[in-house]
């Protein structure tokens, strides 16, 4: 019953009408337990005719069961999974336990199918989704819905979350609110008196209207908790209390005047959160209670059995649970594990089990174990962790005891908990004397700091538990020490002890790599020779790794743990189709298992590649995948690919505001590689500009910031430094460079690589030899990928030309140069080339720009994949949208295309 509550009603209304009108809305309702949360969504199903409304609900004791609230949401909807991309579908089977996959789907992936489920449901007539106590969901659970509320737009869905106002649900943070409050006085007056069966003592109900400050189910409940002696205003009247505590003792007080066996027939349903009548009442016969039982519990109204248990609220469930003794409770859990299913639910037996146990039960604590495997196949990571917890506390076994703390803890990190994960790394550590424990623990303490302090903290702990893991594991080691590597490259400078000189000196010692040789085995040996002895003894061994890389057999886990550093290799080595390729081969690797966590990152180094390769006009589309890849999936990324494009495009502006909270954030975290890919762009950025001064001391903090027997970083501006500090004078700075420079770019040996060596050698040179260099340079760069770096040997070779006064020829290089700058979008560049061009005499022929249409950054993307055949469901599963909202997309698109554009306006009069 609600009283009053116009606001709110009018705000549900207003939901309901949105969503039959074929959109989607989403409303966290937040409020203190028995405000009326449950009774405005009884509200919200009432007034939702014509639509399909199901109801999912939060229960305590299932918080670490994984996905059991989703379970509820998508149980009544099962029967359109078969409508999902097979993907989609498999990775949800998956996680409700009714299919098995080869790996854990990716927590992404699951919100794509439950978005894509609730949507297809929603074709036949709208749909709203209510869901009571979130505070209780599982995290999975919590995690999946919150993803999915945040990307739902035209699907015709409502999502409305019930929790309590001081609950903290970080997932649900940012959707839009409606706090409830307690009722007006009048209103809460009536209700009151609602309740009361007699007149009552004006001090009383004064009182208790302040008591209540309007909550309706401490009006309701209160005055059937009091005597006499406290509704007649004696000096029986209670103090004031914490309201929630109030309620469940007025609860109580009710309770405790039920028979015994009628109090722990309520119990059993307490416990059993599924209200599942044939499992009560066979744990109820085993507890010696039976039928008889329920109507004593009945005629208090605060529960009501039937084809299933319910509570009127959850704080009865709550009190009925907390009030009962240890004893009981163990007694009660006991009795339902006896009857629970093991084959159907045994996970849920082998929770009740847990809470059973008195003490350590070896047998209980091995079921946990198996429960926490189930679990992290179906990518339940949380509860995962909560069984392996138990487990531990289960254990009596030190040896045991320690091997499972590790496994919890190693379950904490991944489910995002690191304190707790840290905790119980401390049991772990706490264990009997063993080297490979004790090593491992090292290993889950380094993992854990590179997640939370990113670069500087990280190479010194991955070292040292890969020397200690050297002699105990040899693959786990070697990994190990290639983490060690990619982290100190990664930190560079910034790194706290541990930087990449050392950590490769350390993997000298490394166990001999299995045969056959894995490729992150093979990266290793090339990038530990590569540090240790130089560039020129790493190349073969690091093309043999780059061609490992590359092979159609490459395990997936491997593509997806290490090819950010193989292509980082590639680009070291001057290899632009292993660059190409690897970059594509990253994303299609991300995007075919689900692992929607590492595309933002993969579209990134994508979106490098392509500007490298002139290729500025496609990389739109995948800025925007990544940034709804990395808002989805709440991934911190730097926008190096976003850095890169608008320095070829000589856009300071934005340049700068892209750059300047990067340098801010990797200076505090420690990561050093931002810094140098900031300072590399800023490079290109000044050139383009024909700003030298400005480039060449961005080129010397790039070299200065790298190790000398590294060139890990250093060698991406040293071509730059080398053009800026000629044309500045400062030709010792060049030479200086080139002295280290030109080795390197021999021994890799590619077009590229022989193209950059010459461009660079022909700006040192004079005369004959200068042109017969530059010759060289766009002869080797012609055969590449790069056509950025063609055009800077055509406007370099132009410049020299007008230098010596040979104007014609000056003309013809300078206009290829700027036809290839024009063509790719490199404004900045373009411009510099028309200057050279304008110097010799030239006339540029200003091409009118076309009209654009105004399309936002995704309509455009959607029609950029629209024109590449991607089919609806596809273009939906790329940007984490729902099939119904690419649809709403594509007619906003066609309309805005056939419009036609608004004739000029005629000249103002003289």
């Amino acid at each position: 019953m609600l009283r009053n509550r116009h606001s709110e009603r009018v705000e549900f209304d207003r939901l309901v009408d949105a969503v039959r009108a074929g959109q989607s809305r989403v409303l966290v309702v937040r409020g203190e337990p028995g405000v009326g949360k449950t009774a405005l969504l009884e509200y919200v199903a009432e007034v939702a005719r014509g639509c399909r409304v199901v109801r999912a609900a939060g229960i305590e004791s299932e918080t670490e069961l994984a996905f059991a609230g989703l379970h509820q949401v998508c149980a009544p909807m099962l029967d359109r999974l078969a409508w999902l991309p097979d993907p989609q579908r498999v990775a949800l089977e998956t996680v409700l336990g009714l299919g098995t996959s080869a790996s854990p789907p990716d927590r992404f992936l699951v919100g794509l199918a439950v978005l894509s489920l609730l949507a297809e449901a929603a074709r036949r007539r709208p749909l709203m989704c209510l869901v009571d106590d979130a505070q209780w969901l599982d995290q999975a659970s919590v995690q999946t819905l919150a993803f999915v509320a945040r990307r739902l737009s035209a699907e015709s869905v409502g999502v409305v979350f019930a929790l309590r106002e001081s609950h903290e649900t970080g997932e649900l943070t940012g959707l839009p609110e409606l706090v409830i409050g307690g009722l007006r006085d009048e209103d809460a007056r009536e209700l009151l008196d609602s309740a009361l069966q007699g007149p009552l003592d004006p001090q009383v109900r004064d009182r208790l209207l302040a008591e209540t400050r309007g909550n309706p189910l401490a009006l309701l409940e209160l005055p059937s908790g009091l005597s006499l002696a406290e509704l007649a205003g004696g000096f029986g009247l209670p103090s004031i209390k914490g309201l929630p505590s109030r309620v469940e003792e007025s609860f109580h007080r009710r309770l405790a005047l039920l028979p015994p066996e009628t109090r722990l027939l309520l119990l059993v349903a307490a416990a059993e959160q599924s209200g599942e009548p044939v499992l009560l009442w066979r744990a109820a016969e085993r507890l010696g209670t039976g039928i008889a039982a329920a109507a004593p519990a009945e005629e208090t109204g605060l529960v009501t059995f039937g084809p299933r248990v319910w509570f009127r609220h959850p704080l009865v469930r709550s009190t009925v649970y907390r009030g009962a003794s240890p004893e009981d409770r163990r007694r009660v859990h006991a009795a339902l594990g006896a009857v629970t299913d093991p084959e159907r639910e045994p996970d849920r037996r082998a929770w009740h089990r847990a809470h059973a146990a008195a003490g350590p039960d070896e047998e209980v604590a091995a079921e946990l174990e198996r429960s926490a495997g189930r679990a992290q196949a179906r990518g339940g990571v949380a509860a995962a962790a909560a069984f392996l917890e138990r487990a531990t506390e289960l254990t009596l076994d030190p040896v045991l005891r320690a091997e499972r703390a590790l496994a919890a803890a190693q379950a904490k990190h991944q489910a995002g908990a690191p304190d707790a994960a840290l905790g119980l790394l401390a049991t772990a550590e706490a264990g009997p004397p063993d080297e490979f424990r004790r090593a491992r623990c090292e290993l889950l303490r380094a993992q854990i700091a590179l997640v939370n302090r990113r670069g500087r903290d990280a190479p010194p702990l991955l070292l040292r538990a890969a020397v200690r893991l050297a002699p105990l594991d040899a693959r786990l080691a070697r990994d190990t020490f290639l983490g060690a590597l990619e982290a100190a490259a990664f930190a560079g400078p910034l790194a706290r002890g541990g930087g990449i000189r050392e950590v490769a000196e350390a993997a000298r010692g490394a166990p001999p790599a299995p045969q056959p040789p894995r490729p992150l085995d093979l990266l290793l040996d090339g990038l530990t020779l590569q540090v240790t002895e130089g560039y020129a003894a790493a190349v073969s061994p690091l093309k043999r790794a780059l061609d490992a890389f590359r092979s159609p057999d490459l395990a997936p886990e491997d593509g997806l743990r290490w090819t950010w550093f193989a292509l980082v290799t590639a680009r070291n080595l001057w290899d632009d189709e292993t660059f190409d390729l690897l970059t594509r081969q990253h994303v299609r690797i991300a995007r075919d298992t689900g692992t929607l966590a590492e595309l933002p990152l993969a579209l990134q180094t994508r979106v490098c590649a392509q500007v490298v390769a002139g290729e500025l006009t496609a990389v739109a589309p995948l800025l925007e995948e990544s940034a709804s890849a990395a808002e989805a999936t709440g991934t911190e990324l730097p926008p190096y690919g976003g850095l890169l494009l608008k320095a070829w495009q000589g856009r300071e502006t934005e340049f700068h505001n892209l750059s300047e909270p990067v340098v801010a954030g990797a200076a505090a975290r420690g990561e050093g590689i931002a810094l140098a890919a900031t300072a590399w762009t800023s490079v290109v950025l000044y050139l383009g500009l024909a700003r030298y001064d400005n480039a060449l001391r961005a080129a010397q903090r790039l070299i200065e910031s790298d190790n000398p027997g590294q060139r890990f970083v250093s060698q991406w501006g040293a071509a730059e430094l080398i053009e800026a500090a000629v044309r500045t004078g400062a030709r010792d700075a060049a030479a200086e460079t080139w002295a280290w420079f030109s080795p390197l770019l021999r021994a890799a040996g590619t077009d590229w690589a022989l193209g950059v060596e010459a461009r660079s050698r022909a700006l040192l040179a004079d005369g004959p030899a200068a042109e017969d260099a530059y010759r060289d340079a766009i002869d080797h760069l012609g055969r590449t990928l790069v056509r950025p770096d063609l055009a800077r040997a055509h406007l370099l070779y132009g410049e020299w030309l007008r230098r010596e006064r040979r104007r014609r020829d000056a003309k013809d290089q300078l206009r290829a140069a700027h036809n290839l700058y024009s063509t790719m979008g490199m404004t900045g560049f373009a411009e510099r080339a028309a200057r050279e061009l304008e110097a010799t005499g030239e006339t540029i022929r200003t091409h009118a720009t076309e009209t654009s249409s105004d399309l936002t950054a995704q309509e455009a993307q959607i029609a950029h994949l629209v024109q590449n055949g991607h089919t609806n469901p596809d273009i939906a599963e790329r940007l984490f949208l729902s099939p119904r909202t690419i649809e709403q997309h594509l007619t906003r698109i066609y309309d805005k295309l056939m419009t036609p554009p608004k004739p000029p306006s005629p000249p103002a009069p003289p």
